[in-house]
Order: C-alpha cells, then structure tokens, then sequence
C-alpha cells in the first residue's frame, strides 16, 4: 500500500483506501507496452490496452495512487481555463472539441466502472461556476454564453441552489461527476492483471533508450524492452520531453477535508472566478482507522481546495491552508472539525490545454500525458484514449489539438515570463545561505546554509538530529527549497520534488538529491 509519502499532510483518499502494493522489477523483461506511472493516466492507458489484446506492464516509482492521483480532489469539472477563455484562443469549433472529449473521458469512466464493477463512490452531479465580484454578472454571462456555444449542457441560474450563502449568478453545468480515486485505481489494477498486464512497485525508470525498433526502459530493477512506452508521471522525465517543461508551469494547490452534517450541503460540484479560486465537492465519511469519534455515517467531508502558488517559491504555506479553512467557515457555518489537508502539485500548459500523445521529440513510439491544469481526472482519461488508440493503429479525433508537438500560440507572455524568471534562479548560487549556521533551524524545519562554494539543503528532525543534503536538483541544478508545510525541499524551476532524506517525491527529477561531500 503506497502511503501518503509526506507525512506532514494527510489525503483523504490515501487514508480511507489500501491499495495492492506489488513487488519490485528484479530482472530484464519485455513487453509490447510498458506503462511508466500507476496514477489514473498510466492504470487507465494500460487498461484500455490490455482490453485490446497487448502485452502491457506497469511500473511505478512508490506504488499504485502513490503520485498526484492520491492527492487529487477527483472531481470531473468542465476546463479550469473555462470556456470564454479557451474559445477566444482557439475558436468555437475547438472549443466544442474540448467540450465533447471532456464528456467522452466522464462517459468512459463510467462505462469502466460499470463493465469491471469498481465500487469506487462514483456519482453523477451538478457543477455550479460562481463569481462574487462586481462585474460578476458579466463573467457569468460570458461563460454561460460560450460554454453554450461549445454544446456543454448548462443553465444561467440567479444562484446555487440549496447553499447557506448567496453566490449570486451562476452556470450550472449538467451532469458532472465525482469519485474515490484510490479506488478506482485499486479496480483498474485488479481488470489489468486479470488481462495479463503486470504491475511493478518501487522500480523507478531513469532512462528511456532507443535501439532499432524498440525501446529499453531502465530502472531500479532492470531493464524493460518494449515496442511503444508510456510516461504518465505528471510531468514526463525523460529527456526527450525537455522542450515541454519550458511550456508549463509546476503550481502547487492546498486542499482541506471538513467534517459537516449529512444533508447540511447539497450533493453539488462548486468552484468560483476568484484569484486564488476555490473549488468544492463533498465525500462519504468512511474513515477505516477508528480514531475518529461519533457516527460515522451523520456525516460526510466537505473538500474545499484552492490558494495555489507557483512550486517552490512559499516556504512556509501552511497560512493557505487556514485561508481556505477561513473562507469555508464563513460559508458553510455547518463546518466542524478540519480531519484532512494536503497539497497536491498541477501542471499549468501555456495554452490551458494538456499534452497527450506522442512525444514531441525523439522517438514516435513514446507518448506522455502532462499538463493537467486542474483536471486531471479527465485529462488523463482524454490522454489514454488518444494514446491506445495511437499504439493501436487507430485514428482518434483528438490527437491534433492535445497533441504534445502544437506550436503554442496562447497565453505565452506569462510563460516567457517564467521561463526568465526560471534563469534568474540560477544566480541563487552565488548569494548567501538563508541561515547563518544550522543552530538557526529550528525542529521540523529546513534551509539552505552555504558552506563555501557549495549549499546545502538542511533539515533538522523533531528529534533534533540533522540531515544534511546538496541543494542542487537533480534534473536541472536549481537550488532547491523548503516546504515547511508537507516537509520537502521543492524545486522553484521545473516541480521536482524531494524527500528530507533526498527521495524524489515528484518528477521530472529521477535521481535523489546528492549527499555533500565531507
């Protein structure tokens, strides 16, 4: 069972579900796909290839759900870019495109759960869009207007119905859905390994070779020749995908879980116009520890998520989880304990549309799925649709506008930039560390101390007993920095992610942070 592997913060769906825990890759194999990633975009990408006859094997660096997929809020919400905006940049006609893959991707879910018999919570519910500021009405009309245009069924509304506070106009969208994902998870990897397809934990990949016809995969645990590969690590780490990190940008979102009476909020999806956004869903109370106190089945988690901030640049972000605990108390004045937060990392295209399909360098037959923008659920599921299709041979009507290789011709000047502010974290080098001496960190804490030509990335335990590593990313050689809030040291320039022992949490690093030299 993959754990929730920063033990600062606690997901719901990690802590309510145990997943299979598979062996590790002890020796050289192959297969006609391998599948790097057991989130919802490698299970379902294997799925569906295993349904069509291939050979498929799974691994993934920690476990099944151990990556972004526990740690998402798993609801299925029209795009998070919305569809004014996404028609201004792309046209009605591509507008609709998006509109009806992202109904294709719920559909597909549901015909999944139905087929395998997944009990996994899954429910079909309204999503409501709200604004509260002063041209609020605006927006919503906007949207309202253009998500018509683009056949997404929606209503305009004067407000959300049922709610304990006045949200003014609102679009309705119709039939949206929600689910547990870890159990999702858990019943895509039962329906893959009755088809055949092996699963591997704990054998993180490192490389991906070509040689001739096919490609070798390495890992911790051998190597894995394969016809066509799959990188569903949320954000590709093989080196032929380097031109995409420059075209999204790694923000991290907070998210709490909020005990409320069962039937003091109605069954919706809510999310707002508001920078920061919040977003809103509700969950069965099914805690399976037993710490918790009362009848369980009076209530149900209200999760409320929202106050995002670019990876790495708030050393100590725990303040976003009490402002989002703020703006739920004074709407939802049913609120009771807060028994669950967490963060989880997104990846925001340049454009506000994902990446799915074939690699846009290199070798035709690898293929990622990246570039989430706060849809997950769906993206992933849009982006091992088009993938089984391509490694199928058949056509799908999609792969041009997900396509990894699009010229980006949208949204650029924030992701120039970015990209410019990426360079000047490099200058990070050659100024002082943020601590004199390690006397200065306090228990529970980190930071970067020069000692010399080098910095080093510190954290003391609440023991006391410090663990000293460099603070140079593995992937690119940004200097790392603290999260006080989930206890990991963050990469500002491309998301990578770091255990306090140095483990990768996240990609697209694939090497742990060095120990420093004596």
């Amino acid at each position: 069972m993959p754990s929730d592997s920063n033990a600062a913060s606690r997901s719901l769906w990690l802590s309510t579900e145990t997943a299979p825990h598979f062996p590790a890759l002890s020796q050289d194999a192959h297969t006609d796909v391998c599948v790097i990633g057991a989130g919802i975009a490698g299970l379902t990408s294997a799925y569906l290839l295993a349904c069509a006859g291939k050979k498929v094997m799974v691994i993934d660096a920690i476990g099944i759900g151990a990556g972004e997929t526990g740690r998402t809020t798993a609801h299925f919400f029209p795009p998070d870019e919305w569809y004014a905006s996404l028609e201004d940049f792309f046209g009605t006609e591509q507008a609709t495109q998006i509109s009806n893959s992202y109904k294709a991707a719920t559909d597909l879910v549901e015909a999944i759960i139905a087929r395998e018999g997944i009990d996994c919570n899954f429910e079909r519910l309204p999503g409501y869009l709200f604004s509260m500021a002063e041209n609020g009405r605006e927006e919503i009309d906007n949207e309202f207007q253009a998500a018509q245009r683009a056949g997404a069924a929606s209503k305009k509304l004067d407000c959300v119905p049922g709610l304990s506070f006045d949200t003014g106009s609102c679009v309705e969208f119709e039939n949206l859905a929600q689910f547990h994902p870890m159990k999702y998870l858990v019943g895509l990897a039962d329906a893959i390994i009755k088809r055949g397809g092996q699963i591997f934990c704990d054998t993180r990949a490192t490389e991906i070779k070509n040689e001739g016809e096919s490609h070798v995969v390495i890992t911790s645990g051998g190597k894995i020749s394969a016809a066509a590969v799959v990188v569903a690590t949320n954000t590709p780490f093989n080196k032929e995908t380097m031109l995409t990190h420059t075209k999204q940008i790694p923000y991290q979102t907070y998210v709490i879980g909020v005990r409320v009476p069962k039937g003091s909020v109605p069954r919706l999806l809510l999310w707002d116009t508001g920078d920061p956004y919040y977003y809103v869903r509700l969950a069965e109370d099914d805690h399976q520890s037993g710490d918790q106190s009362g009848d369980q089945s009076d209530h149900d988690i209200l999760i409320v998520g929202g106050a995002d901030h670019k990876t790495g640049e708030d050393k100590h972000p725990e303040h976003r989880y009490d402002e989002i605990e703020k703006w739920v108390r004074e709407r939802f004045p049913m609120a009771l304990s807060v028994d669950y937060r967490w963060s989880g990392e997104i990846m925001e295209p340049a454009d506000g549309v994902a990446y799915l399909g074939k690699n846009p360098m290199g070798d035709k037959n690898t293929y990622i799925i990246t570039g989430d923008s706060g849809n997950g659920m769906t993206h992933c599921t849009i982006g091992a649709m088009i993938i089984s299709d391509l490694i199928c041979g058949r056509e799908n009507q999609w792969e041009a506008f997900y396509s990894p290789k699009r010229k980006v011709k949208h949204g650029i000047g924030e992701f120039v930039s970015h990209q410019a502010d990426v360079l000047t974290k490099y200058g990070k080098w050659l100024t002082p560390g943020e601590v004199k001496s390690t006397d200065e960190i306090e228990p529970g804490q980190g930071a970067i101390v020069r000692k010399g030509i080098h910095k080093l990335a510190v954290y003391r335990d609440e023991a006391g007993s410090l663990h000293s590593l460099s603070a140079k990313c593995t992937h690119m050689g940004c200097v790392v920095h603290f999260n006080s809030a989930e206890r990991s040291w963050d990469c500002p320039c491309h998301g990578s992610r770091f255990s306090t022992d140095g483990d990768v949490l996240h990609g697209p690093a694939t090497s742990p942070l060095s120990k420093p030299a004596d």
